[in-house]
Parts: structure tokens; sequence; C-alpha cells
């Protein structure tokens, strides 16, 4: 699923480490991911988050999306700046799940995200005549 992911490839993201509910990312701040304050755009955090959130729902096999997502902003993050991302699974009942994301600096949180996932059921696609 990752190497498919044109978006977060484009961002220069890095898959380093993945496992059953688990994911481990890195990505450095570019340039163009600053705003008009200078720190990271909330946006890019979300989808390196949202994309650590997707590793680790989608090792299980089944086809996960997400249902949902939170993210808490604790510290600025500035260009230059490399970020890991860490998900966790807490937990999985029937085809929903919960995810926990820590973006970091170093040692330093910058962001808590939280990830609802649902597994959809595949779909087959009707023959055009």
């Amino acid at each position: 699923m990752f190497a498919a992911d044109e978006a977060s490839r484009a961002l220069g993201i890095e898959l380093l480490e993945h496992g059953e509910g688990t994911a481990v990312l890195r990505m450095t701040v570019t340039p163009s991911m600053v705003n008009g304050h200078r720190i990271a755009h909330g946006g890019y955090l979300f989808l390196f988050a949202d994309t650590a959130f997707a590793c680790a729902c989608n090792s299980h096999g089944p086809v996960t999306v997400a249902a949902g997502a939170d993210i808490d902003f604790v510290a600025p993050a500035r260009e230059g700046d490399v970020l890991v991302a860490i998900a966790r699974e807490r937990t999985r009942f029937g085809r929903s799940g919960i995810y926990d994301v820590s973006v970091l600096r170093g040692d330093e949180v910058i962001a808590e995200f939280r990830g609802r996932s649902r597994s959809i059921r595949s779909t087959k696609t009707k023959e055009s005549p």
C-alpha cells in the first residue's frame, strides 16, 4: 500500500519499520511545508501522521480506511526538522480499530494523532458490456 501512495512519497516520507499494527515513518520538513508563521503547516503534519496510521492499520491484510481522526498539535515544527511518526494499534474490534500516532522531533512530541479505522469488504466490479 505505501509503495503506491503517491502523496506521501512526493513529500519524501519514508517507511522505516512496520509490523502487525505498528509503523515508524520519517519526514523532513521542507521549505514548501511551512506556513506564513514559518512553522510546519498543520495539514502536512496531519498527512504525515495519517500515513503512519494507514501503514499500521493496513498491516493486517484487509483493505482498511480511516473512519475518522483527530490531531493535537503540541509544539511547532520548523523547516529542516526531521520528524518521526510512531503508530501503534490500541485495539481492533470487528472491522474497526483505534490507533495512536506520536509525531516526534528527536525525543520531543510535536503532535498526537488518534485514528479510527474500518476494514472494507471487497467489492466486485461490474464488467462493462
